[in-house]
Order: C-alpha cells, then sequence, then structure tokens
C-alpha cells in the first residue's frame, strides 16, 4: 500500500481533518528525512510508519482523561507518542528527551507542523519542578522500571498509559499490586495493548 492510501486510511481511523492530516504528513516526511542520517524509528518500520507510529500513538486519543495536564511523555525519542498527540491537538503536552539530536529533530518538527508542545531536553531522573496528571511513554522500559521513571513526574492521582506490545503480560509480574490497571486491545497490534495505570489509594481517596 502506498503512503498517500496510508495515510488517508490512518486520518479516516482517527476521524481527523485534512489540516490535521496535512500537519501528520510534514511530520512523517521530517521523520523519514531525518532517518537517513539519526535512527529515530526501527529501520524495518519505516514501510509501515502510518500503521506502526502514526496510528498506534494516536490511539491514545481515545483513553486521555478529558482535561487533566500537562501531559508528560518519557523518552519522546522521535515524539511517539507526544508529539502525535500534540499534532492532533491535545494541548499542554511536554516531551522529556535526553538525546541532543533526538532534541533538534522535535525542535523542527515544533517548527514546520506548527504544533505547541514543550520539549525537555534532560534524562528523566533529573528532571525537576514538573508534576503531571497524565503520564504516557511507548517502547521505553519495561513496566516495573517505567514505573519507578513516571514517579520522578508524578502525584498520588497521576493517570498512566503505556503503550505496550507483545509479551506485555510477562512484565505484570513485576508490578507490586498496589495499582488500578486497565487493559485497551491496541488497534495496531493484536498481542499488544494499552495499560491504563491508577494509584489504588488515590482510586480508593476519590471513591470515598
Amino acid at each position: 500500500m502506498n503512503s498517500n492510501v496510508a495515510a488517508i486510511n490512518v486520518a479516516n481511523k482517527l476521524n481527523v481533518s485534512r489540516e490535521t492530516l496535512d500537519r501528520l504528513e510534514c511530520y512523517v516526511g521530517l521523520l523519514l528525512k531525518w532517518q537517513k542520517t539519526i535512527n529515530l524509528i526501527g529501520t524495518g518500520t519505516v514501510e509501515s510508519i502510518w500503521y506502526r507510529h502514526i496510528l498506534d500513538c494516536g490511539q491514545l486519543m481515545n483513553f486521555l482523561p478529558e482535561g487533566r495536564y500537562p501531559i508528560v511523555d518519557l523518552g519522546s525519542g522521535a515524539g511517539l507518542p507526544g508529539m502525535v498527540l500534540g499534532i492532533l491537538g491535545v494541548k499542554n503536552v511536554k516531551l522529556i528527551e535526553a538525546n541532543a539530536k533526538k532534541c533538534a529533530f522535535l525542535r523542527e518538527a515544533l517548527r514546520v507542523t506548527g504544533t505547541r508542545v514543550e520539549v525537555v531536553e534532560c534524562r528523566i531522573e533529573v528532571v525537576k519542578d514538573l508534576s503531571a496528571e497524565v503520564v504516557i511513554a511507548r517502547a521505553l522500559a519495561p513496566l516495573a522500571k517505567l514505573l519507578e521513571l513516571a514517579k520522578i513526574v508524578s502525584k498520588p492521582t497521576t493517570t498512566y498509559l503505556f503503550l505496550k506490545g507483545s509479551g506485555f503480560k510477562n512484565e505484570l509480574t513485576d508490578v507490586k499490586n498496589n495499582w488500578k490497571m486497565e487493559f485497551h486491545p491496541s488497534m495496531t497490534n493484536p498481542d499488544g495493548a494499552i495499560i491504563q495505570m491508577e494509584s489504588v489509594n488515590s482510586v480508593h481517596t476519590d471513591s470515598n
């Protein structure tokens, strides 16, 4: 399937306007251009970029808690998923990325797409004065490690949304039993899931 058809199909699945699709196309074009010199995505996923990356990230729109900001993308890399969500219109997204070259790409992507998200160039472990309402991450680390990193930018009521591929169930054995979890089926990977997590204590507090 050619890229134009793939782009239109993904736009239809995400229910976006022609203007938003144009911005997504600018982002994809820039990503593929920079991919020639910087490893932004897996080389084996370049041909299926619209499904493997744009649709995969865009599906998070269905699960973001309404009106809760900021949304912090841990280890954003090429902006997946945070940049995609920003292009789709999500407000107050912050991309944390330590790699200077990837941050340069992100800033250029902001410029060419006219997207308003914030790039935070530093390691997650040294982030200060940032308290997220929602933490998102994709292809960053096993679940237990993700939660350790997420604590740095979180508060008791923070919601976590992690995109996970096949084998994610094996990671659950390393997670303590003090989380409320929901598993949403992935639109792009029949063996994957979007893991939505909230602190059990927070859930109990809210219900009283």
